[in-house]
């Protein structure tokens, strides 16, 4: 720092930030620019600027999860080059408020019995037991499962009933 002119210093430091601010600018304009716009949204010229990195930050989650689908969609389909047998299998029965829920995998679609875990328990059944076994390739899962009291077994059967159902159809 010079002391004998503090004059010179201060205007470098607000060049400084003046550069700063402008390089910050640019490099908001550009990721704005790679974000699509949003339905039902205001201009952008009119979104401040912590709304536009919070539309941003939900952009890029919302394309994280799209290419994990995507990924595990190519797994499965990967594993099932061997033939329509050869394909994921979910089968489930429902018994009062008993749950069993039978899938077949291959060794490298371990996700789906996770994400059938995860959408049993988002559905407020109570996993009882969960056992599986493997032969050459294949994975057999046995998942039981009680679903909750009598009022909502029958809406909830159908609806976790439902869901398997599209979650079986999405990995095909």
């Amino acid at each position: 720092m010079d002391h004998q002119n503090p004059s010179c210093s201060r205007a470098d430091r607000k060049t400084i930030e003046k550069n700063r601010r402008n390089e910050m600018k640019a490099l908001y304009t550009n990721l704005n620019s790679l974000i699509p716009p949003q339905p039902h949204s205001r201009p952008r010229e009119m979104v401040s600027l912590p709304d536009q990195l919070e539309a941003a930050t939900n952009y890029i989650k919302m394309q994280q999860a799209k290419l994990e689908k995507l990924k595990q969609k190519k797994n499965c389909l990967v594993w099932s080059k061997g033939g329509p047998n050869n394909l994921p299998n979910i089968d489930f029965r429902v018994s009062g408020s008993a749950l069993e829920v039978v899938l077949i995998t291959g060794l490298n679609c371990q996700f789906m019995f996770t994400r059938i875990i995860h959408l049993l328990h988002e559905e407020a059944a109570e996993v009882v037991a969960a056992t599986f076994s493997v032969l050459d390739n294949t994975v057999f899962h046995t998942i039981h499962a009680k679903i909750g009291d009598q009022s909502a077994q029958n809406h909830g059967a159908a609806r976790i009933s439902e869901r398997l159902k599209k979650f079986a159809y999405d990995c095909i």
